[in-house]
């Protein structure tokens, strides 16, 4: 497995789909200048970019994945050439210098000035089996830095039935784990991400659902963004990529257009929650 490539193919694929809800929340919290972020699981930055555009000091954080962080170095860099790392032709640009940590953010005590007063976990939950337990050691790091009355933004997919990737996401299931694979990924339940955040003692402040359609140029182009989240990394163990790689083409062939694109409309939900 190529890390390198599969990362750029998350930047130059597949992570624009979440735009609507990087878009929503920052809309929603009034993201501005006066923001302080952090951003867990930042992968290769396209929210962090966001959020700086609008003004906001932003930090990222991203462990398990140096190669999507080094692309987020790329596009934060305030001397980067226009059109790097990936931002999809929108022409955003920083206009406030990052943070980009490979580690936890307490072990470089994050921004010099004030705590934060937004966290963002915008990795969704609820594509495979017990995603949601991980955000718990996340949240347990990142609390402490943040203010009283902070923010904290987490993101999970909606219903199967609001999610046409819902039927692409079986083959990942199914692969993984036959017996247990036929009915699909787990059901999104709606406590999900309030459960998290009391786990976590924050204290339910909102949400929304956002459409997200996922749209691709071609087959090839979809494959390699959906292979590029990681959610089909159990079933690559389990079986070979091969494999995968086949029975990801054929469920994908009902969601293509004449015109050879690829769309799938979904819906992903969010919650807000504060810190006390």
């Amino acid at each position: 497995m190529d890390l390198s490539a599969r990362a750029r193919d998350w930047s130059e694929i597949q992570e624009r789909m979440l735009v609507p809800l990087y878009e929503a929340v920052y809309d929603r919290l009034e993201v501005g200048p006066a923001t302080r972020l952090l951003g867990l699981n930042c992968g290769s930055g396209l929210a962090l970019l966001m959020a700086a555009s609008r003004g906001a000091a932003v930090t990222g954080v991203d462990s398990a994945s140096p190669e999507r962080l080094a692309l987020a170095r790329e596009r934060l860099l305030p001397d980067a050439p226009p059109g790097r790392g990936g931002d999809g032709g929108r022409g955003t640009r920083a206009r406030t210098a990052a943070e980009l940590l490979d580690g936890p953010p307490a072990a470089t005590g994050g921004p010099e000035a004030g705590a934060y007063t937004l966290v963002t976990a915008f990795e969704p939950v609820g594509g495979l089996a017990g995603d949601a337990e991980g955000l718990d050691d996340l949240l347990a790091e990142a609390l402490p830095l943040a203010g009283r009355g902070a923010a904290v933004v987490l993101a999970g997919w909606g219903p199967p039935e609001r999610c046409a990737t819902s039927s692409v996401l079986r083959v990942a299931a199914k692969l993984a784990d036959p017996l247990r694979g036929a009915r699909g990924r787990p059901a999104a339940r709606r406590d999900d991400l309030e459960d998290v955040a009391k786990r976590s003692g924050l204290k339910p402040d909102g949400s929304g659902r956002v459409a997200c359609p996922f749209g691709y140029a071609d087959l090839d182009s979809a494959v390699r963004g959906l292979l590029s989240t990681g959610l089909f990394d159990p079933a690559i163990a389990a079986t070979d990529a091969k494999q995968v790689d086949k029975e990801l083409t054929e469920a994908l062939h009902p969601h293509r257009r004449p015109d050879g694109t690829v769309w799938m409309p979904n819906v992903f939900r969010y919650l807000i929650a504060r810190v006390p």
